[in-house]
């Protein structure tokens, strides 16, 4: 998920970390590991671009003149030396003293407007101090904008581009406090979530029915599932019901693993996670991207053999063509079959071209006619390769989600080493929202799943797991 377009202060940030003031904002800071404030920019040919433009010219342009009068007037320039100062203080954390007293001596305003009236300012001196205390106070990553500043010797385009550092360390700071108020702000939102839901729920006591049905899908699929897997030679001593062997975590987890089959066109969402729809979307439509790029790199490693698996970037590649030619796919406009044929072409030509370069025989045209006709298959949601990357998709999913506790990833499956790296990203984003979620709404879970696993029990549906 993206992070809001609108820009969002500091004070904001804090206000929402003090108290949950803004739901929306406390929530997308806490499940989107890679929100960031940015830099609001206005459309390019908007009139309040063109204002903003005209406003910002007329106002250097009267700050150069000044500077060029004979004595010249600093009083523009006075005057951003204060917004300076205020901008370096806001910088400081409270144990800074020594850094506050410089900062407070040198930019001292009624001082230097003495030193302009009497025609002893020099205005060089403090604008090098300046650039040397944001070297001091900035992130290491905005040691190239500051080592560039000292390369400019023009009053004025030096002043406008100070400022523009001091934007993007206004920037940094604030995502700095994003990542500060993280932990606290999770469990402070979470119950906010819960109560303002609790208050929800007295005033539309429905408000859980599609929840309830969900859930009941899930341990339905559990107790399916489990059915199956049980040996036929079982013996009734001390067996129970399939459903008795479920347990709510368990339940749960296989929820959430339905998100991302969802029906998002024909079938409402559950209530709790409504908030969260948009982005269980795009995780869903990220991993259908992803199981037709790991099919396709599956069916072409295992039609050249050895040679190409270990080729240094030779998988990157292939992953770059097929993400391109797969732009758009979930559009009612994209035509998965002419987009799948192209990448049968393109594949065979990058295969040829790296089995050439390395001393290996390119493909015959039969040989690349068959890879072709794999690659065209994948279009069918029958396709056997297609349904087994799928299931171990799933599958480490689910491991993940059961094993979310520990610090470290589950193995991925055979067959997933060259999409791992993306599908371990999506898998991070995916659990931090299920986990948050959980937080959240798990009492309302438990609730609906006690009363459901406790009917299951009492109707055994099979035998129980050898233990």
């Amino acid at each position: 998920a993206a992070s809001p377009p609108r820009p969002v202060s500091i004070e904001e940030l804090m206000e929402t970390a003090k108290g949950v003031t803004n739901m929306v904002l406390a929530h997308e800071i806490v499940v989107n590991g890679d929100f960031q404030i940015k830099p609001a920019e206005l459309p390019e040919h908007s009139l309040e671009k063109k204002v903003r433009d005209i406003v910002h010219k007329a106002f250097w342009d009267c700050l150069e003149a000044q500077l060029k009068e004979d004595p010249p007037t600093y009083d523009h320039a006075i005057k951003l030396l204060g917004e300076i100062k205020e901008n370096l203080l806001s910088f400081l954390l409270p144990r800074h003293t020594r850094l506050r007293n410089q900062i407070t001596e040198v930019l001292d305003l009624d001082l230097i407007k003495q030193e302009a009236e009497n025609g002893a300012l020099d205005i060089s001196k403090l604008v090098e101090f300046v650039i040397g205390m944001m070297g001091t106070l900035c992130a290491p990553a905005r040691d190239e904008e500051i080592k560039k500043l000292k390369d400019i010797h023009e009053i004025v385009p030096l002043f406008r581009a100070i400022f523009s550092v001091l934007d993007l360390m206004k920037m940094d700071m604030a995502n700095f406090a994003v990542s500060s108020i993280r932990p606290k702000l999770m469990q402070q939102s979470a119950e906010y979530e819960r109560k303002k839901f609790q208050e929800f729920l007295e005033k539309h006591p429905n408000s859980l029915d599609l929840v309830t049905k969900w859930l009941q899908e899930a341990a339905d699929d559990l107790t399916k599932l489990r059915s199956k897997a049980l040996p036929s030679h079982c013996s009734d001593d001390g067996a129970t019901g399939g459903a008795s062997a479920l347990c709510s975590t368990a339940v749960q987890n296989q929820a959430y693993l339905k998100l991302l089959k969802w029906d998002h066109v024909n079938r409402p969402f559950p209530e709790t996670v409504l908030m969260d729809q948009t982005r269980f979307q795009e995780i869903q439509l990220e991993l259908e991207q992803l199981l037709m790029i790991g099919t396709v790199l599956l069916v072409t490693f295992s039609a050249a053999g050895s040679a190409l698996v270990d080729m240094p970037g030779f998988a990157e590649k292939i992953k770059t063509i097929v993400k391109v030619l797969l732009t758009g796919m979930h559009l009612t406009s994209f035509n998965l079959k002419e987009s799948l044929a192209t990448i049968g072409e393109k594949v065979c030509a990058e295969v040829n071209s790296c089995l050439s370069q390395h001393g290996f025989t390119p493909f015959s045209v039969e040989k690349e006619t068959v890879l072709k006709g794999q690659i065209q298959a994948v279009a069918s949601p029958e396709n056997t390769i297609c349904k087994l990357i799928d299931s171990r998709i799933q599958k480490f999913l689910e491991n993940y989600l059961a094993s979310s506790h520990q610090k470290s990833l589950p193995a991925v499956p055979g067959g997933l080493g060259p999409i791992q790296r993306e599908l371990e990203e999506i898998a991070v984003k995916y659990v931090r929202l299920v986990n948050y979620n959980k937080m959240v709404f798990s009492p309302y879970y438990d609730a609906i799943l006690g009363k459901i696993l406790a009917k299951e029990e009492s109707q055994p549906v099979g035998k129980s797991e050898a233990s």
